[in-house]
């Protein structure tokens, strides 16, 4: 059975996209990168993000590439301990060069998050979930 799951993003500059994933918290397993890809750890278990520059990622695909500035293909969500957490995540992601596209906010009653745009615009989302308010 299935045992790990990855995600796989395609960037224009993989060192760029490092770059920016390091100035707001992510690290990366520098011993699993080349000049073209490099692995990225988000939370506590780990879960892998591979980054590979456009050109090789299309190979593995063997598809055209979303435009990111009129699509998304996904959204991909991370969760934070608090708002605070919240709001200084979209300060980070500001300073590193992203876009914030939702400013933090409550959602729904039970969420407080915010939207934001990496370099290449894959978009993410990172919450505050609540679920002593969660409706019933």
């Amino acid at each position: 059975m299935t045992k790990q799951i990855w995600l796989n993003l395609p960037v224009k500059n993989v060192e760029k996209a490092k770059a920016f994933f390091s100035k707001i918290g992510f690290v990366f397993k520098i011993e699993q990168e080349t000049a073209s890809s490099a692995c990225m750890l988000v939370g506590e278990s780990n879960f892998v993000v591979m980054l590979f520059e456009e050109s090789l990622f299309e190979g593995f695909v063997q598809n055209r590439l979303t435009n990111t500035q009129k699509s998304s293909e996904v959204l991909i969500s991370i969760d934070a301990q608090s708002k605070e957490e919240v709001d200084e995540f979209a300060a980070k992601v500001r300073e590193a060069g992203g876009n914030v596209f939702a400013e933090p906010a409550e959602n729904q009653g039970w969420m407080y998050g915010c939207g934001f745009a990496d370099l290449d615009g894959h978009r993410w989302n990172v919450l505050y979930m609540d679920f002593s308010k969660l409706p019933k």
